[in-house]
């Protein structure tokens, strides 16, 4: 299995390595009561954490309407980068999947939509500065997922085929992204999903019930 190993494994942040709900929802909370809005329940809110800002706002500030919301965009993000990675936690196994990955000389990288000055400092905190072989944001290119471009870029950087290289994520946004860049695209089932939402359809080439299962079910083999 250590041969087969694919020379570069890329992941989404939010959701599928880091449970970040808690600040997201800390700082939606704060925002909401500057506005004397009643809270958002955490139940309510998690589902919708991978689907970016937008929707978690409009989760949160249910009557306002597009535009309201979009206004509020740069406030609810500036409370939450005053409280970056104060409840943030790795998923449990995630440290054990990386690790296995550096130990067969594989290289493993981050792409998110989460904007890069809020991502940089939170991959910072977690100790991955030097571990991760790539970190591409939201606002990095002119395009993000579901766009191949972020993708196709990190690979471009490390001088790596896409058909070499494994893309996780939480959202169908990522297996979209991945598919469009003829990677081999994992969804995370760990990571934050409305009810309603099927992953079957999202057209991944594998699903994985938890981190270890990346492991366990050789899913980060060389197709």
């Amino acid at each position: 299995m250590s041969d087969d190993i694919a020379p570069l494994v890329l992941f989404d942040l939010d959701g599928t390595l880091l449970d970040s709900a808690r600040d997201l929802h800390a700082a939606m909370n704060v925002l909401l009561s500057l506005k004397s809005e009643p809270p958002v329940a955490f139940e309510e809110f998690r589902p919708v954490v991978s689907k970016g800002a937008r929707a978690m706002l409009k989760q949160s500030f249910k009557v306002a309407d597009d535009a309201q919301r979009e206004s509020l965009l740069p406030e609810f993000l500036r409370h939450y980068e005053n409280g970056l990675a104060e409840h943030s936690r790795l998923f449990d196994g995630i440290e054990t999947v990386l690790g296995y990955i550096e130990a067969r000389s594989a290289r493993w990288g981050i792409v998110t939509n989460k904007p890069y000055y809020l991502a940089e400092p939170l991959v910072q905190k977690l100790g991955w500065s030097h571990r991760s072989a790539v970190l591409l944001g939201g606002d990095s290119l002119p395009n993000k997922k579901p766009d191949p471009d972020q993708l196709l870029h990190a690979c471009a950087l490390l001088g790596i085929a896409p058909e070499n290289t494994v893309y996780i994520g939480d959202d169908e946004r990522d297996v979209q992204a991945a598919n469009a860049a003829d990677m081999h695209s994992i969804g995370a089932l760990w990571g934050y999903r409305p009810m309603d939402d099927d992953p079957v359809r999202w057209q991944a080439d594998a699903l994985a019930a938890t981190p270890m299962d990346l492991i366990d079910l050789g899913l980060l083999n060389r197709r």
